[in-house]
């Protein structure tokens, strides 16, 4: 079986004939890729269209840093952040994501357009969530977490990092399935940088055909993160800023979509988008 048509699909979202490429918009005044360049909606919005005009297929709009030591918002500011944005963006034939670890988020995004609810938590953090996820037939990103922001960093200890995170996940998954998700609605990712080192992401990389053994579609969002800033800046040396990183974060892209990743998570969409396409004629070619 080649990968690409083993990439999966999921119900409720588009097929494409490669791999995806989901643009990220963060409506927040303290992201660490952007700094809050998008947090007025109107702004927002239009980076979303400028996302998809340059490749993205879908995007991913978020009202909540989960950079690592960040503190959470409350509800009602995190709606107020996103829902507009997804309305808006959904209302122009975006096909829409919304990043939430809150079931009464997701529950209004999806009714306001979203297609597609990323959890990064996988349903942990709010015990209502798959219940509300279910209910809507929405389709369900499972990331691999093992805790809030403040404290994901000391939680990076793995003996095997990648037997670990497919056990985990393959539980996680179990979970969700019980809890009325549609398999066929379930997109798994490894959660590059949640309570992981440099090293534990870069393995995971390398073995993505271990967690597409799951079976279900894997998103890679490796954008930016601080795995590829230790990369670029070599032993000792301070990693570039996260803006710096966008050239490593398309050779990421591509070596998932050769792996047979169904999508890659990005901020600036115009290389990976470039890069997916080369893989998909490599693959067209072999």
């Amino acid at each position: 079986m080649s990968t690409l048509r083993g990439r999966g699909t999921v119900r409720g979202l588009p097929e494409w004939d490669r791999c995806a490429v989901m643009g990220v918009v963060n409506v927040t005044p303290d992201s660490f890729s952007d700094g809050g360049r998008w947090f007025d909606t109107t702004a927002a919005i239009k980076h979303g269209l400028d996302l998809v005009a340059q490749g993205a297929d879908l995007i991913d709009v978020g009202g909540e840093s989960t950079r690592p030591g960040a503190s959470r918002v409350d509800a009602s500011e995190e709606l107020r952040r996103v829902v507009p944005v997804v309305r808006g963006l959904a209302a122009e034939g975006v096909t829409v994501s919304v990043d939430t670890m809150r079931a009464r988020v997701a529950e209004e995004a999806v009714s306001a357009g979203a297609a597609l609810v990323n959890d990064v938590s996988g349903g942990l953090a709010d015990p209502d969530m798959v219940p509300v996820v279910a209910a809507a037939g929405a389709p369900f990103v499972v990331m691999h977490w093992r805790g809030f922001s403040e404290s994901m960093n000391s939680r990076a200890v793995y003996g095997d990092v990648v037997a670990e995170v497919v056990a985990e996940l393959r539980e996680r998954m179990d979970a969700v399935i019980e809890g009325g998700i549609a398999p066929e609605r379930i997109v798994i990712d490894p959660g590059l940088g949640f309570a992981k080192e440099a090293a534990h992401d870069l393995a995971l990389v390398a073995r993505l055909d271990a967690l597409r053994a799951l079976g279900r579609p894997l998103l890679v969002a490796a954008s930016r993160k601080r795995f590829l800033g230790h990369v670029l800046a070599g032993e000792g040396a301070a990693p570039p800023p996260a803006r710096e990183r966008d050239a490593a974060t398309a050779a990421v892209s591509a070596l998932a979509a050769h792996a047979g990743a169904w999508a890659v998570r990005v901020h600036e969409v115009r290389a990976t988008a470039d890069a997916v396409r080369v893989a998909r004629a490599v693959e067209g070619a072999a």
